[in-house]
């Protein structure tokens, strides 16, 4: 993720508007163009779900939420019990265990995270894990919702 990180930044530098700004129309147009495209990319290299939906992409395996298989039962019972203790929680204003609900999932999605970066980089039959990316949408709305319940307590 560093060399990334590193090689966005050269790129913002390079592409910078500033260093065009005695340039030709076009070649301004282009500049801020790739500059744009630069940080698009970025930003899908620094967001799990879209990193893992633009793999998926290149892979030629069709994503997204109408397009994936729908989760196992078992996860989705799982996903509202913990829906209803945030809930609870959330009534009683138990800011601790909306906390360590967080905490749960937040460790949940890191396993997920670790799983499909594992299965990416070894290059198991990619098929296999798009269930992972439909986990992380759950995961990702739940700690949106720790995030919100937090920030109404604060």
């Amino acid at each position: 993720m560093r060399a990334a990180e590193k090689a966005h930044r050269e790129l913002s530098r390079a592409l910078h508007p500033d260093k065009y700004a005695s340039a030709g129309a076009s070649e301004r147009r282009d500049a801020l163009n790739k500059a744009a495209d630069v940080n698009e990319a970025w930003r899908i290299v620094r967001d799990p779900i879209r990193r893992a939906e633009a793999l998926f992409a290149l892979a030629g395996i069709p994503v997204g939420e109408t397009k994936e298989p729908k989760p196992e039962p078992a996860f989705l019972m799982d996903m509202l019990e913990m829906r209803e203790a945030l809930a609870d929680a959330r009534a009683k204003k138990d800011v601790d265990a909306v906390r360590k609900a967080g905490a749960g999932i937040e460790a949940r999605k890191k396993s997920a995270e670790e799983k499909l970066a594992r299965g990416f980089s070894a290059g198991e039959n990619l098929e296999k894990l798009v269930p992972l990316l439909g986990e992380l949408r759950f995961y990702r709305r739940f700690l949106e919702e720790v995030a919100a319940i937090e920030e109404d307590a604060a």
